[in-house]
């Protein structure tokens, strides 16, 4: 009895130990408790156990052994790491958040902190371009709307240019039901919902150098009209009411919706054109009529839905993995070319790039078990992978304490968070490690953000006298910079305008979530786009430092360095660059209020500069 009751405390402490989901203080009180006493008993154990044995005269000489190895590999294991811990709890919590923000892609630890040292990757990733990782969220009235005028949506209205060229990239919410108002009925340019000129948007955009990701999102009228009335939502998922959910014949509507606007807006000249059709009937006198037209090559990204997983909304609208799998074989090529000619992206543009809807909760379990879903029911290629239905992988994560689904270590603040402190790094490894194993295939982020809102729980925080508009800053750029280091291949921030109109506050969390106003950009995106102006072709290398954080970006053989404290307390820490010989040097700071960052020149001691870092990211590059 007592040697089943040593077990059972052995176990559930060092159950707790590893997964750490308790009190600091209680942590520290285990911990000790399982050194001291825990691990001894655990060893003596065995001696008990062969005494009893030996009185019983059946004792099993394999068994004894193999316990008695196990057992001082459990305390060898326990020794080891209370060494490399103190027993300060501070000291001890600061190596909790540390390992909630393991950065594993560095190439050189500081061996002198605890706080963030980690141990080194073996992984490799294709460098991230800085351009990259400036994208956004927007909608077609940011393009063409006159906010003065809302009925002014002819042409792209020029006040918003110079914001929306704040960013690289554009992650556009197209609503389907506004080019297919009527089932079987498309229409582009005007859209019968709406009225907007998709054309004209994507076509800017193209003549601007900004990629267009285009999220088709939300269920027409006319399919979720087939739900019962309390049930009815256009954001329940796209497939007839008591449709078999894992059958992709359940959303042969959108496969059919995605090939013709993949034939209209992809690369592809050659498509069939009767497979394609329009809506070419004026809807009034002197109203312009929709015109067939193939390989515009306006989109290379196309997003399957937004946020499958959408719990909050009920199961009419929540996918599973599997659910999910077979929404997204038919919009990729109508279930392997099964659904018809005229069903999914790729049988219009094999080019288009299919993005798989970003997941609410970054749970890699869910693109597990689509990756499953596809084994089934596509099979396998020639060279013995999955015929998988999607190109690339695609989450969401806002920096807050809302995390209890991965982990129990964030504390409930109801706010935003720093990016380092939360899980989000170790988050992204597990999308970019499981993204290697089935191809190496690209992970985006496509939604992160802070709020501006003083009740919101995304909301940026004042540090100090810095106030929450420049914390916003701070933070969204520290996003990028935090998923370059881990292989995340794009990055958009939600979102472009405040969802609030000016003068109105609903306080919702994402109100006041905007990087421009209607009139001017807003720190966040002048940091944005002044990291991109300077660096924008440069690449991520590697990490050579954590507290500061010290990133080396190149382009052409030049390096530029990035340096912050990777906090959220206002801290500041010294630093020493070495700059590999180079007499002087440029030290370049953000610019809350301008285009560019202002400069800083400096002469170096023997190659090397010390600077005084903040956490608000600086660039530092050798001078000639």
């Amino acid at each position: 009895m007592v040697l089943k009751g040593t077990t059972f405390c052995h176990s559930f402490i060092y159950y707790i130990l590893t997964k750490r989901q308790i009190n600091i203080d209680y942590y520290v009180l285990l911990r000790n408790t399982y050194i001291v006493w825990c691990c001894p008993l655990f060893i003596l154990k065995p001696a008990f156990y062969v005494i009893l044995k030996m009185k019983r005269k059946k004792l099993n000489p394999m068994r004894y052994g193999l316990y008695l190895a196990l057992s001082l590999l459990v305390y060898a294991c326990a020794s080891d790491q209370s060494q490399n811990q103190t027993t300060d709890t501070t000291d001890i919590e600061s190596d909790i958040v540390g390992s909630a923000i393991a950065d594993t892609v560095e190439h050189h630890v500081d061996s002198g902190e605890n706080l963030l040292e980690t141990a080194v990757s073996t992984r490799t990733y294709i460098p991230v371009k800085v351009n990259d990782l400036i994208g956004i969220n927007a909608f077609e009235w940011d393009f063409l709307q006159n906010p003065n005028d809302l009925n002014e949506i002819e042409k792209i209205y020029e006040p918003h240019i110079p914001l929306i060229k704040s960013f690289k990239s554009v992650r556009h919410f197209l609503d389907w039901e506004n080019m297919e108002l009527v089932e079987g009925s498309y229409t582009f340019n005007p859209a019968a919902r709406g009225s907007w000129n998709y054309d004209l948007v994507y076509e800017w955009a193209k003549s601007q150098g900004i990629d267009m990701l285009v999220c088709v999102k939300n269920a027409p009228e006319w399919l979720y009209q087939t739900y019962p009335q309390n049930q009815r939502d256009n954001e329940n998922a796209p497939a007839p009411y008591g449709a078999n959910r894992e059958d992709p014949k359940s959303y042969i509507a959108m496969g059919r919706f995605a090939f013709q606007f993949a034939a209209r807006y992809g690369s592809n000249k050659n498509v069939d054109s009767s497979l394609v059709s329009v809506n070419n009937k004026p809807r009034w006198n002197n109203d312009p009529v929709n015109r067939v037209k193939i390989g515009l090559n306006l989109v290379k990204y196309v997003e399957c839905n937004n946020e499958p997983d959408k719990w909050w909304k009920g199961p009419q609208a929540e996918q599973n993995g599997r659910a999910y799998a077979a929404n997204l074989s038919a919009f990729y090529d109508g279930h392997q070319g099964r659904l018809g000619k005229n069903v999914g992206i790729k049988n219009a543009d094999p080019n288009i790039k299919v993005v798989m809807g970003g997941l609410a909760r970054a749970d890699i379990q869910f693109v597990k078990d689509m990756v499953e879903w596809c084994r089934e029911n596509r099979g396998l290629k020639a060279d013995g992978s999955v015929d998988l239905c999607f190109d690339i992988l695609n989450f969401h994560m806002y920096s807050n304490d809302n995390m209890t689904w991965y982990t129990e270590e964030t504390k409930n603040t109801q706010r935003g968070r720093a990016p380092e402190t939360t899980p989000m790094a170790k988050i992204a490894d597990t999308w970019t490690e499981y993204a290697a194993s089935i191809g190496n295939m690209p992970v985006w982020m496509t939604e992160s953000g802070y709020d501006l809102g003083p009740k919101s729980i995304q909301r940026a925080i004042p540090i100090g006298d810095k106030p929450a508009i420049m914390t916003q800053a701070d933070w969204l750029l520290r996003t990028s910079l935090l998923l370059a280091r881990h292989g995340v291949q794009r990055v958009f921030f939600f979102q472009l305008f405040d969802t609030d109109g000016p003068g109105v506050n609903s306080n919702s969390p994402f109100s006041k979530s905007g990087l421009v106003d209607y009139n001017q950009r807003r720190p966040a995106a002048f940091y944005l786009y002044q990291f991109g102006r300077l660096m924008g072709n440069y690449r991520y290398q590697e990490t050579l430092n954590h507290d500061p954080m010290v990133d080396r970006y190149e382009l052409d053989g030049k390096s530029i360095y990035v340096l912050y404290v990777p906090d959220e307390r206002g801290r500041t820490a010294g630093y020493e660059l070495d700059l590999k010989g180079a007499e002087k040097a440029v030290i370049r700071y953000l610019n809350p209020k301008g285009n560019q960052m202002t400069e800083k020149p400096v002469s170096t001691q023997a190659g090397k500069i010390n600077v005084q870092v903040t956490e608000t990211p600086i660039f530092v590059e050798a001078a000639s």
